[in-house]
């Protein structure tokens, strides 16, 4: 199948980017990494009037540091990110899910920020953003404005972006020294989207004590589901704890059913997994890992 006729625009700037996105508005589709528009486009499952080409703006393919923050570009490809130093360093959740995202071939292409404006709720650097209470930096003619990433994702492929809106940057909150990070999965394959995933972040006191803790699951819900991990600050960072946590999300979590898997059983990943990555991340922070 081709894909129904479009305008094809080449934005050479991101004014000029955002005057088409501003001309076009809800019928327009931007183009980064095209890991996902070009198969939806051929299968018709979008049919905008215009694709917006914005590859060239490569002031948006950087990783800088803002203070406590470190903002990835949207064009900023998943490979890249695989490479770099600062992002190794500095955002190692990230890190460790970046492998589990496709294949080598479509990570050359794909962008950090083209996943999170696809707004998968089984795609990896979504979860990872929302787990880690990242946010989300959107340009339009009319200015700048920054989401968080718990209010971005409203839906399957559904955010809070606006016609006439471009996602520029995504923003990470920089790993604190010591904090102890871990990601795991369950695919059908090596690089499927994930029927289930886990992402989690830990901080440890010499004690032993949970000092902070987060966990997000994806796949589970029809988007990053993070969970409150309140109560569980103060306890011990034992298997324990980590089971509890999971088998409270698990119980709270509303589980999507498909071909792919049925609720009771992405339920019982939820309880595996969570429990998996917070285990793996108090290990990491405590310096067992």
């Amino acid at each position: 199948m081709k894909p129904v006729p479009f305008a094809y625009c080449r934005a050479e700037t991101l004014d000029e980017a955002l005057d088409l996105l501003a001309e076009f508005g809800e019928d327009a589709a931007v183009l980064a990494g095209g890991m996902s528009l070009g198969a939806m486009l051929n299968m018709r499952l979008v049919r905008p009037a215009a694709v917006i080409d914005v590859n060239r703006l490569t002031a948006l393919a950087g990783v800088v540091e803002d203070g406590g923050w470190i903002e990835t570009g949207a064009l900023v490809r998943q490979a890249a990110a695989m490479a770099s130093s600062a992002v190794a360093a500095r955002i190692p959740l990230l890190a460790a899910a970046l492998p589990h995202v496709g294949h080598f071939q479509t990570r050359g292409r794909g962008t950090l920020g083209g996943s999170v404006a696809h707004a998968d709720p089984s795609a990896e650097i979504p979860l990872a953003l929302a787990a880690l209470g990242g946010q989300v930096v959107l340009a339009a003619r009319g200015g700048r404005r920054t989401v968080p990433a718990s209010q971005f994702f409203r839906g399957i492929l559904t955010t809070a972006r606006e016609p006439g809106e471009l996602l520029v940057a995504l923003r990470w909150p920089a790993a604190a020294p010591g904090r102890g990070h871990a990601f795991d999965e369950v695919a059908r394959r090596r690089g499927d989207f994930a029927i289930a995933a886990a992402a989690a972040a830990a901080e440890v006191d010499g004690g032993g004590t949970v000092r902070a803790l987060a966990l997000g699951l994806g796949g589970i819900e029809d988007r990053p589901l993070v969970v409150d991990t309140g109560p569980f600050v103060g306890a011990p960072a034992t298997s324990e704890t980590a089971s509890a946590l999971a088998e409270k999300a698990a119980d709270e979590a509303e589980p999507l059913a498909d071909s792919h898997a049925s609720g009771a059983y992405r339920r019982q990943l939820a309880r595996v997994l969570g429990a998996r990555v917070v285990g793996r991340a108090f290990e990491a922070a405590s310096g067992r890992g």
